[in-house]
């Protein structure tokens, strides 16, 4: 589970005792303060015993649930179900795989067919509010990622010195280059050419330009620590909330690269199905809360991280050309926030305007100026 993750909570129990289930079936899903987590039943059988109820909160290494492994190969005749075939499935995934029973099965015998398992619940649908004049009020828990999220935004909000600078950046030629090559790009790389991949490339260069922005601070030994590799935090939305998965060493990665990684994670994440592997560590965190709508926002510092940059939406605006005449551009407003502890002024702007320029001439990424 990660250092990190000491428990979690149970918050689905998709089988009951007595219901057969197949080798990876989920038996329950736990709550961690980053993921949820599926535990699968480590072999066939029969659920003999759920080792809690939900909102429990569960150790990691704890037991959760008992299998009969016996139980599918039990003959019509009903002999007695072996303890020493029950297996206990633990809260740490990988789960660890039981020894098979010793109880031979008469070869002339043949296994019962299971019932039918009823399908696993679908996930809880929104809540819903109706306005009325009754003036009620309705209240639902906390999830742990949700807990979670709430206080590392206010650590980072108590520990850092939180600077947002503004660029505006014309989308115009980027635009162009994707609605000439898109087509030619997803027939040779089996997928499509977004707006994150620039943004992520066109970071990644301006972090290598400017490593202040790509180091943290270590509190405890009052150290700066630089960092010679770039790992890319990208804000994802799941059903769950926010997540993060993290776009390793991307200074060696392609757009394609890029695409194909965060469509990975986007997918993963609509299933349920990222690792904390996949959501540790990370160096810098890109937010597009342009898919959203949103025109400006100032985003928080991903902590340990010393900056994230915000993107938004795309719209034409009326701004003034080189020649002095008012014309209609697609122009997006990016923000960077900042540790002012770490990064000076010069530095965030040195940073932000780089960006802004290797997004207007996209040339500029392919010629590393």
């Amino acid at each position: 589970m990660g250092d990190s993750i000491t428990e979690g909570t149970i918050v689905d129990m998709p089988v009951a005792p007595g219901d057969y289930v197949d080798v990876d079936d989920v038996v329950v899903v736990l709550e961690t303060d980053k993921v949820s987590v599926d535990v699968r039943a480590p072999e066939s059988g029969q659920v003999t015993e759920i080792l809690g109820e939900i909102d429990d909160v569960v150790e990691v290494g704890s037991g959760l649930f008992r299998i009969d492994t016996d139980a599918v190969g039990e003959s019509s005749s009903g002999k007695e179900e072996s303890p020493a075939a029950e297996t206990e499935a633990e809260a740490t995934p990988p789960l660890p795989e039981p020894s098979a029973p010793s109880t031979p099965t008469p070869v002339e015998v043949s296994p019962p067919t299971p019932p039918p398992k009823a399908p696993a619940p679908p996930p809880p649908a929104p809540p819903t509010t109706s306005f009325s004049n009754a003036r009620a009020e309705r209240r639902a828990k906390m999830s742990r990622m949700r807990q979670r999220v709430a206080v590392r935004l206010k650590s980072a909000q108590n520990t850092a010195a939180m600077l947002t600078t503004f660029q505006e950046v014309d989308m115009g030629n980027y635009m162009q280059m994707r609605n000439k090559f898109k087509d030619e790009f997803q027939v040779k790389h089996a997928v499509k050419l977004g707006f994150m991949s620039p943004f992520v490339k066109a970071a990644t260069a301006a972090l290598q330009e400017i490593p202040a922005v790509n180091a943290f601070i270590d509190d405890e030994t009052q150290e700066i620590v630089y960092r010679e590799y770039c790992d890319i935090s990208v804000a994802v939305a799941s059903p769950n909330g926010l997540v993060v998965p993290v776009l390793r060493n991307t200074e060696g990665m392609s757009f394609a690269d890029v695409e194909k990684t965060i469509g990975m994670y986007g997918q993963k994440a609509k299933e349920g199905s990222l690792s904390l592997d996949e959501m540790a560590g990370g160096t810098f965190t890109i937010s597009n809360g342009g898919v959203f709508g949103s025109l400006m926002g100032t985003p928080i510092i991903n902590p340990p991280q010393s900056a994230i940059l915000g993107m938004h939406a795309t719209k034409m605006r009326a701004v003034v050309n080189e020649k002095g005449e008012v014309v209609a551009r697609p122009m997006m407003y990016l923000a960077l926030t900042y540790d002012h502890r770490l990064i000076d002024g010069r530095e965030g702007v040195t940073f932000l305007k780089s960006i802004k320029e290797k997004i207007e001439d996209p040339g500029r990424m392919l010629l590393e100026l």
